[in-house]
């Protein structure tokens, strides 16, 4: 319980295809993945902001 199966995943991804139509998946997928891009960059800077922080 808890894991996703490509049962799941194809259903999931027929009922955004449906929710959004095939014309904004591409806008969606772009979106989503700056998104990730920029919470990655941001987790990765955040221990270098705190130690700048306790310096001073």
């Amino acid at each position: 319980m808890g894991r996703i199966g490509f049962g799941e995943l194809v259903i999931l991804f027929l009922i955004i295809l449906v929710l959004f139509g095939a014309k904004r998946l591409p806008e969606i997928g772009s979106a989503l993945g700056k998104a990730l891009k920029e919470f990655k960059k941001a987790t990765q800077d955040s221990p270098d902001d705190s130690k700048d922080q306790r310096k001073t």
